[in-house]
């Protein structure tokens, strides 16, 4: 770059990251107008265009300012500089109309209300008192009304609703907090909301602010209503309220998942769950995910319903992010009402969630009592994101969707453009190209037509925000799953190859390598626990220790095969799990197990013929039914409604007892090597013979767990020398476990990758099969 030593410059700056719809084109007109400079900004595909003409030290001032401090939502990944001839025409500096060119630029998440606006809503005498949908460049959505790029108001679903005189002062005003922020509206130009009731409620429709009474009404009443938000509409309740929410689990059909909870405020979340500092700013930053926190007894603040959580001693609670929910909770002066509200996504179990207003009367009939919603559409549904704080401070997606959606990942070696559709559970799709990769929002289980049609939709609306067209699918090679003859009908229709099918664990592990910016050149110890994955052998994989980069793995351990009754239908019994460990162990059914009582004797009798037979008994080495297994065998849990249900359960009865023992049950290791629960489940059960607290067993149980894994990593590193361990797949979301296996691992002078940004758990697989089938055609499995 050259300029001219003294006198007038103009510099052209290209801009590129998430600089769409954070205020920074009003950012550098602002900027520019302080120095008096000339010139222009704009949005291009690319990003942001700016060209400023001054003094060269103004002009370089402004250019250091720009890059330090950009607006708050904004994350530049790059500037480039190019000096041109001064003009000296005297021109202003303006904002223009958005250049229509190829290219790519990123768009910023949703983002929960700002101070400002918050202050706006709860102010009297401000002309956006109680509006619904007050917004700034600096909060409120984007991704879920974005329908194309560049990011202008013609290209979201605020098209259809033109501004009024004032606001469109406020958008085309230089030095507003609104200067063309899309979204911007107020109640005489913007959106409004409808309360619509069920039949027979007796109830009558309301508008605006009638609605959001009524609608407050109905809540402290004990009624279900169904509330549109961001990416979808909710299901909420009062969670104070037993029969409330009794009613809304059986209507759900829940079982005995637990509910997430929307607090009214921090003091509120204090008031129900014990807070660190760590998940205090979790819980109040930008993305406002839900969080995992550790309930508290019930005290001086608001009593939850036991039939939040069954069971659990984990609480998972997050705070307003729109205006609508800060005004369900009521602003000062309204009547009192709930302080604490049931927030499930809106949709049946196995189904997306709804975003259409239209199929929400129909889908969620019989669910809810009534209906809060508006006339701005949602171009896309985006769930809540969830996560939990660790005991270090780091944070853990377990969901990474709304607040994290459509912000890219930043590759460690550059891929062509590809999309890798994840699995059957939890699932999220993932494009790449070039030095990026984006995930799409949680689409939810793929055993449901619609589910398929929301991830259909899903790829569509990521791919033209990011401007990727796919020219390789990548899939799991699971021969069964949904998504996989999806990617299949996906890659037909496109008229691209068949799909580059990955091994799901070498798929996890590559997800953790990608995640932590490893480029693959030196191979890691992948320990990969999952509930369920195909193997090469055909069988259930999910105990696995994996010597992996991106282009091909070798199986260096596993746990002892045991049979798996039923397959996969047999997940939902763990009891009979147990007794297929037993089975495997050589050890008896003895009728004081907890498992066998759980049993009755048809099923033992069917279950004992299968074994026999070895009639419908799939070998599985997967860590997740280990887990479920011996949930059954002390007592935790014997059937399970939902995914991982048992596992869950054992973490729970395990934390009671986590500081009050200091024992372990220690693995066998066979040749392979092979990690053998015999001797852990031998010893579970002299233990349970004589008297031990169950939390006891369920403690030693986890600890013997991380030994194995500390165990087999040594002799993986004695054999290949490889010093970096990589814990992923959905049993590493279990923090007991996670926690000690890294900290002994540490303490052995291994480097520990564990996921962050990226979920554990299949969510987080669709990275993993992006950079595996960017790296070969068909991935191998020998090294």
């Amino acid at each position: 770059m050259t300029a001219p030593a003294t006198g007038r410059t103009r510099r052209r700056l290209t801009v590129r990251g998430t600089v769409q719809g954070v205020g920074f084109r009003p950012h550098v007109h602002r900027l520019a107008a302080e120095y008096a400079l000339a010139g222009f900004v704009g949005n291009t595909a690319d990003g942001v265009v700016i060209e400023v003409e001054g003094p060269l030290p103004d002009v370089e001032r402004f250019c250091e300012l720009l890059a330090e401090h950009p607006p708050p939502l904004a994350s530049v990944t790059a500037i480039g500089h190019e000096d041109l001839p001064a003009t000296g025409s005297g021109e202003t500096f303006t904002i223009r109309a958005t250049r229509h060119t190829t290219g790519r630029t990123q768009l910023p998440p949703d983002t929960a209300t700002c101070a400002d606006c918050l202050r706006e809503l709860a102010d009297p005498a401000d002309r956006r008192h109680r509006h619904p949908f007050v917004t700034c460049t600096h909060c409120g959505p984007r991704f879920t009304i974005a329908t194309a790029m560049p990011y202008d108001r013609a290209a979201t679903t605020m098209a259809r609703f033109p501004m009024c005189p004032a606001c469109a002062r406020e958008y085309g005003d230089p030095l507003d907090r609104r200067f063309h922020a899309q979204p911007v509206a107020c109640p005489d130009c913007g959106p409004g909301l409808s309360l619509i009731p069920a039949e027979g409620t007796g109830a009558r429709p309301a508008r605006d602010a009638e609605a959001l009474a009524r609608t407050r009404a109905l809540l402290a009443q004990g009624r279900i209503v169904a509330v549109k938000g961001l990416g979808g509409y909710h299901l909420a309740c009062d969670a104070t309220d037993p029969r409330a929410v009794a009613t809304l689990r059986a209507r759900k059909e829940r079982g005995s998942k637990a509910f997430a909870v929307m607090c009214a405020d921090l003091a509120t979340a204090e008031s129900v769950a014990h807070l660190t500092d760590a998940e205090r700013a979790a819980l109040t930053a930008p993305e406002r995910p839900i969080v995992l926190l550790r309930a508290r007894t019930p005290g001086d603040g608001p009593r939850l319903a036991d039939g939040i959580a069954p069971g659990s001693p984990h609480l998972g609670v997050l705070l307003p992010y729109t205006p609508l929910h800060t005004l369900l909770f009521g602003l000062p002066g309204d009547p009192p009402g709930p302080r604490v509200l049931v927030m499930t996504s809106g949709n049946r179990s196995g189904e997306p969630i709804v975003t259409d207003d239209a199929q929400a009367l129909i889908r969620l009939a019989g669910l809810a009592d009534a209906w809060l919603t508006h006339d701005r559409a949602i171009a896309a549904p985006c769930d809540d994101s969830l996560l939990r704080v660790r005991a270090d401070g780091t944070r853990q997606l377990l969901r990474r969707s709304r607040g994290h959606v459509p912000r890219p990942l930043t590759l460690p070696v550059p891929v062509g453009a590809a999309l890798a559709v994840g699995g059957d559970l939890k699932n999220a799709l993932c494009l790449g190209e070039g030095g990026q990769a984006w995930f799409g929002p949680h689409i939810g289980d793929m055993g449901d037509l619609a589910t398929l049609d929301a991830a259909r939709r899903a790829e569509a609306h990521l791919a033209a925000l990011t401007g990727v067209t796919p020219r390789l699918i990548a899939a799991d090679r699971h021969p069964g799953y949904q998504s996989t003859a999806h990617a299949r009908r996906r890659a037909a229709e496109a008229g691209l190859p068949a799909p580059v099918l990955v091994q799901h664990h070498h798929a996890h592990i590559a997800s953790a390598l990608a995640e932590h910016g490893l480029d693959g050149s030196t191979p890691v110890i992948g320990v990969a626990f999952d509930g369920t994955g195909y193997g090469d052998d055909g069988t259930v994989w999910g105990g696995e220790i994996l010597l992996a980069d991106y282009s091909a793995y070798r199986r260096f351990a596993h746990l002892v095969p045991a049979p798996l009754p039923g397959g996969d239908a047999g997940v939902a019994n763990p009891c009979r799990q147990a007794l297929a460990r037993l089975w495997a162990a050589g050890i008896d059914w003895a009728p004081d197990l907890p498992s066998v009582a759980a049993c009755t004797d048809t099923e033992r009798a069917v279950l004992h013929g299968q074994l026999t037979h070895r009639i419908a008994c799939v070998p599985t080495s997967s860590m997740g039914r280990l887990f479920d297994a011996v949930a059954s065998l002390t007592g935790a849990c014997h059937r399970a409604g939902h995914e991982a249900e048992a596992a869950l359960a054992l973490e729970a009865l395990a934390l009671e007892a986590r500081d009050a023992d200091s024992g372990e049950y220690a693995f066998g290791f066979a040749p392979g090597p092979r990690a053998d629960p015999a001797p852990v489940l031998r010893a579970l059960l002299a233990d349970l013979r004589r008297g031990v607290p169950a939390p006891v067993l369920a403690a030693r149980f986890h600890r013997g767990v991380a030994g194995a894994v500390a165990g087999l990593c040594r002799r993986a590193r004695e054999a290949s020398g490889l010093t970096t361990v990589a814990l992923t797949g959905g049993v590493f979301a279990n923090a007991l476990l996670e926690e000690d296996s890294t900290a002994r691992l540490t303490a052995d002078g291994f480097t520990v990758l564990r996921h962050g940004r990226v979920p554990p758990n299949d969510g987080g697989l669709a990275l993993g099969q992006l950079m595996v089938a960017a790296r070969v055609p068909r991935p191998g499995r020998a090294r």
